[in-house]
């Protein structure tokens, strides 16, 4: 694809069309079209949403799953525009990025939806008290018991973790190693279980680094080694991208899920 044909703008009326294009034929090539055209809503709202940990490529590519979304389902005889029917969409799915996926581990809504509700609250109770609020003062204000308001901060804990690639010190030397070498091998039919996950309609969402990426390691069974000598990265940085985009990829295909099963 030329460089001319990623910049290509279109009016409006052109877009309109295409929607209603893709509408009738579900076109992989009006989809693709269509995704060039709405990136740059897409990370304008995206960068709304970038806070501590919260990484901004991270939000694009799940308002783009949003986006993917959208395309399917808008329905031009509700005579609304396009736009007022996809941002609300693709918020509404970086919302639950943030609140279901920046979690270390599993904690159950009600932890996820209170733990916000308890900062807003003992900022507010600091300032008009005067003195760090107790407990009992942050229960009383939202209304909920002193026991949910412990469990959720002790759940809260929970949040952030190591990461896999953290170095310990091994030796006396100063040698390093990373977590991920103490957890073990990697299991060898995994390739080929996300090799038959792979759908063309979910690899959209990757950009061209992590699209190569998968190029080469699932579909022409190079090493991550092989990968990293064509593509001028170590097998490190390789096996990083590798995993970020395969979680891309398992949310998409959890959206086709969704998508069909309405």
């Amino acid at each position: 694809m030329t460089g001319q044909s990623r910049k290509q703008k279109y009016s409006p009326e052109e877009l309109k069309e295409l929607i209603h294009l893709y509408g009738e034929t579900k076109d992989p090539a009006i989809q693709e079209q269509l995704v060039r055209a709405y990136t740059p809503l897409v990370e304008s709202l995206a960068k709304k949403f970038v806070r501590g940990q919260v990484m901004y490529e991270d939000l694009v590519q799940v308002g783009l799953i949003g986006l993917l979304a959208s395309f399917r389902r808008f329905d031009p005889s509700f005579e609304r525009t396009f736009e007022s029917f996809a941002i609300p969409t693709i918020v509404g799915e970086i919302k639950r990025y943030i609140r279901d996926k920046t979690w270390s581990v599993y904690v159950p809504r009600r932890v996820k939806e209170l733990s916000p509700k308890i900062k807003r609250v003992v900022d507010e109770l600091t300032i008009k008290l005067q003195r760090s609020p107790q407990i009992a003062d942050i229960a009383n204000s939202l209304g909920v018991t002193e026991e949910a308001i412990l469990e959720t901060l002790e759940m809260g804990r929970s949040y952030h973790s190591l990461s896999m690639d953290s170095e310990l010190e091994a030796d006396l030397d100063g040698n390093t190693i990373s977590l991920l070498d103490l957890v073990g091998t990697t299991e060898e039919g995994y390739g080929a279980v996300e090799q038959n996950l792979m759908l063309e309609r979910a690899l959209q969402i990757l950009d061209h680094r992590e699209k190569e990426i998968i190029q080469l390691t699932f579909y022409q069974n190079l090493s991550q080694k092989q990968a990293g000598d064509i593509m001028g990265m170590s097998q490190m940085h390789i096996s990083r991208l590798q995993r970020r985009a395969l979680g891309k990829l398992r949310e998409a295909l959890k959206v086709e899920q969704l998508e069909t099963a309405t």
